[in-house]
């Protein structure tokens, strides 16, 4: 879709009307949210590349981050993309072993072996779960994160079943880091966060490892492991109109100012309807007349992305145990919004 400008400095903002879309509904979502989504801390919807409606609660305003938890993820994925373009990664039917010729597999292990980029991106690689969850929490007392995540890959289940980890997604960012020689962090910032106008992420170093910095009040910039490695399935702060920035260069198929910075295939096969309902570490929504792929994190940070009507809606919230599914606000109260 052709684009009058892109927002790489500032956003810009219309009138709903001249977006096609109903200011008076958009004007109630604000009571909405405080009385059934009350930990929502900001959000941004842009249509046709402008700011249609933003607002913020509890304090924060449009240059505050939020860990954005599981939102990392799909940040991931676009990487891997930008990295096999540029051909620092074969393709993704790259073995992930092929990134760490140190590390030797237990012999019978062979389905190890077996294992691609593609199926970590697809959440089809087998994990170890302890009832029925995966014990991230064992990972994050490691002191070589990758090397635990290679020792538990493979195990307890077949390649091609869906089963969700984090710990591939730390696979993942790590094999960026082995073949562009630089953290996922630097590498987002250089071809992917700068050229779109997301804030850069600075190192901040991590001093220790406990909960709050890694998970929370004190997450800052982008939370690394032990080896420095940027965490892949968590860890990465942003504000909503970065989120939305983000939200926006997938609508345009990976074009940014006539600037190519992710392929359209790429993006293309990312965000493909599968069985799973889960592309490349975005999920996927399609019913009720409307279709969707989704950057979701846990305690309600969503970016959704609705290519049919060119909307891009950023929300960032305060961590709670089980909120309220984002994609009811969305169905209910944003899109019928849209008067077209």
């Amino acid at each position: 879709m052709l684009r009058n400008y892109w927002p790489t400095t500032e956003w810009q903002t219309l009138d709903p009307a001249a977006l096609r879309m109903d200011a008076q509904k958009l004007s109630e979502l604000e009571s909405v949210i405080k009385s059934e989504y009350s930990n929502v801390n900001g959000i941004v919807i842009a249509r046709h590349g402008y700011l249609a409606y933003e607002n913020y609660d509890h304090g924060y305003g449009p240059d505050d981050a939020h860990h954005v938890a599981s939102v990392t993820k799909s940040i991931v994925s676009a990487l891997i993309g930008i990295a096999i373009e540029a051909n620092y990664i074969q393709d993704a039917d790259q073995k992930v072993l092929d990134f760490f010729p140190e590390y030797v597999p237990d012999p019978a292990d062979t389905q190890k072996r077996d294992i691609t980029i593609r199926h970590l991106l697809t959440m089809t690689a087998p994990f170890p779960f302890e009832n029925g969850h995966e014990a991230l929490e064992k990972m994050c007392t490691q002191p070589d994160w990758v090397n635990y995540c290679l020792d538990i890959l493979g195990r307890q289940g077949s390649l091609g079943a869906f089963k969700y980890s984090t710990a591939g997604a730390h696979l993942l960012s790590a094999i960026i880091t082995r073949s562009t020689g630089k953290s996922a962090r630097e590498f987002a910032n250089e071809r992917l966060f700068k050229p779109i106008g997301m804030r850069e992420i600075p190192d901040y170093g991590m001093k220790a490892f406990g909960f709050d910095e890694l998970f929370g009040s004190e997450v800052r910039g982008w939370v690394q492991d032990p080896g420095r490695n940027s965490t892949g399935g968590w860890g990465l702060t942003l504000t909503p109109r970065d989120m939305a920035r983000f939200g926006l260069l997938y609508l345009n198929h990976g074009m940014w100012d006539r600037e190519p910075i992710i392929s359209k295939t790429w993006i293309d096969e990312s965000t493909a309807m599968n069985p799973h309902h889960y592309g490349y570490l975005w999920w996927l929504r399609e019913g009720d007349g409307l279709s969707a792929y989704l950057a979701l994190g846990d305690g309600g940070h969503v970016i959704c992305c609705m290519p049919d009507k060119d909307l891009v809606i950023a929300i960032a919230s305060e961590f709670v145990m089980k909120p309220r599914d984002r994609w009811i606000l969305i169905k209910d109260h944003i899109v019928p919004a849209i008067v077209d």
